[in-house]
């Protein structure tokens, strides 16, 4: 039977077992998925059980997206341009990381209907997912992105990479079409991000990456001011899709059971 993990460090919240352990058996494909909560210094081990045939394929969570880059063989396009790998394999006797965080958020806007060309975003956050999300964002031929992060220089450290980008002081809230959340705050129902809500005003989109739980107050507090708001799942299910497909050359179906499976928590 095949093994495959998801790793990352919390990943208690992780539903991933959940669908691709649905998609195993909705395909008849003998494998087993589970999650791992592991330390940077656990990071080789589990390279080396891909490349020893132990494990036969990897999800990458936070912390460890940039960090897991010096231990694999290759990159695919993707990961190159995004430096960020959320999917790990064997192929041809190379460990190959792949990104499939960058069409998974784009492709969960499609899904919603979201139209965001031209518009100004403002992403808090400057970790592991948020080069995926400013490539979607390019994609979609928005107007201007605006980042801000607790840490400064994680942020200013992005424009390396996209020089375009604006950087703002943790706590600035600038003018924005939508928000996007790219930080673990939400993850525990008791944290609470700063925002003016009153200020800010309605009709804005505000996007949590955060799936599990469904509702974290960022978006609680966004709904309540009448503004439109998305949790993570289908992005979710969109990177999700991907990775299994790259596994198992077989393309699982997204249907309204799989997304129901989420819902059941």
């Amino acid at each position: 039977m095949k093994k495959y993990l998801v790793i990352g460090n919390p990943i208690e919240h992780s539903l991933s077992p959940r669908l691709h352990n649905h998609w195993f058996k909705k395909n008849n494909i003998e494998a087993i998925y589970q999650k791992k909560q592991i330390n940077e210094n656990d990071l080789k081990g589990i390279i080396d059980e891909i490349r020893n045939d132990k494990i036969h394929g990897v999800n990458v969570t936070i912390p460890f997206k940039q960090l897991v880059i010096p231990l694999v063989d290759d990159l695919s396009f993707e990961a190159k341009e995004s430096q960020s790998v959320n999917t790990i394999c064997k192929e041809k006797n190379k460990i190959v990381g792949h990104n499939t965080d960058i069409n998974g958020f784009e492709l969960a806007l499609r899904s919603r209907g979201f139209n965001i060309k031209n518009k100004k975003i403002f992403i808090l956050g400057a970790g592991g997912v948020v080069p995926s999300i400013i490539l979607s964002l390019k994609k979609l031929d928005v107007r201007k992105i605006i980042i801000t992060n607790r840490t400064k220089t994680k942020a200013e450290n992005l424009k390396k990479f996209f020089t375009n980008l604006e950087i703002v002081e943790w706590g600035t809230t600038p003018d924005f079409d939508m928000i996007i959340n790219a930080t673990s705050l939400g993850l525990n129902k008791n944290d609470v991000i700063d925002l003016n809500y009153e200020k800010i005003g309605s009709n804005k989109i505000f996007y949590d990456v955060i799936y599990n739980p469904i509702e974290t107050n960022f978006l609680l507090k966004a709904k309540k001011f009448g503004n439109k708001t998305e949790n993570g799942k289908m992005m979710f299910i969109y990177q999700a899709h991907q990775s299994f497909t790259i596994w198992n050359k077989l393309m699982p179906k997204i249907d309204d059971e799989t997304i129901k499976l989420l819902e059941n928590d």
